[in-house]
């Protein structure tokens, strides 16, 4: 199947050099441009991308509100966001928010395409080096981390095995690396994963890693 993408960024440039480079894959497609986050969260409604390229910083809504506004409208399109800096505490807040990962705007065609791949397949793109100094550099900033998860919810609901998952997760492990790590079936971690996202009640992989630093299940090394 064809992803579908929407651009979302204040620089034309960057927009129409992104547009050729993901149309000339042959599994995607750009639908439209934004060019600032009110309307992004405006095409998203009208297009139904399945992945959304966001830049952070932008007039009218940036880049980290209007990933809120179209997490909170139930979209099913992911959202990747787009950064000049690779520790910019927007991109943190956006991860906060629903992003289900970043990259940098410097990154090379494969990057990008790729990135949209895995995004859209419903993983985070999130690489150890990345998690580990994006999420907990900026979780330090944060005096009162407002939870992802329901008040009344914690790690504490997790059995063992499943917050052994979380924490592999929060370090950037894909599913099969963690099978490989635990010694198990891939199978079995999909099953470890979906069941600690609806447990906590968190949307995707990026919002389990979030929140594993959050609680301090995963500490700064």
């Amino acid at each position: 199947m064809t992803i579908r993408v929407l651009i979302a960024d204040d620089q034309m440039m960057v927009r129409e050099g992104f547009s050729v480079l993901l149309n000339a894959m042959p599994d995607i497609e750009v639908v439209g441009e934004a060019v600032n986050g009110r309307e992004a969260v405006e095409r998203v409604r009208e297009l139904a991308p399945d992945v959304v390229l966001m830049d952070i910083r932008m007039p009218e809504l940036n880049g980290m509100e209007a990933t809120r506004e179209i997490v909170a409208a139930d979209s099913t399109a992911k959202v990747l966001v787009l950064t000049t800096f690779d520790l910019d505490e927007y991109v943190y807040q956006a991860l906060r928010a629903g992003a289900s990962g970043f990259l940098l705007k410097d990154a090379s065609a494969r990057q990008l395409a790729d990135g949209v791949r895995v995004v859209a397949s419903g993983e985070a793109l999130l690489a150890p080096s990345v998690t580990k100094r994006l999420i907990t550099e900026f979780s330090k900033l944060s005096q009162a981390p407002r939870p992802l998860q329901p008040a009344h919810t914690t790690y504490g609901v997790l059995t063992e095995r499943e917050t052994e998952v979380l924490v592999l997760i929060a370090q950037g492990l894909s599913n099969a690396e963690i099978a490989e790590c635990l010694v198990v079936a891939e199978s079995t971690i999909k099953t470890h994963v979906s069941r600690i996202l609806v447990k906590l009640g968190l949307r995707d992989r990026t919002q389990a890693a979030v929140f594993a630093y959050e609680a301090r299940l995963v500490t700064p090394g």
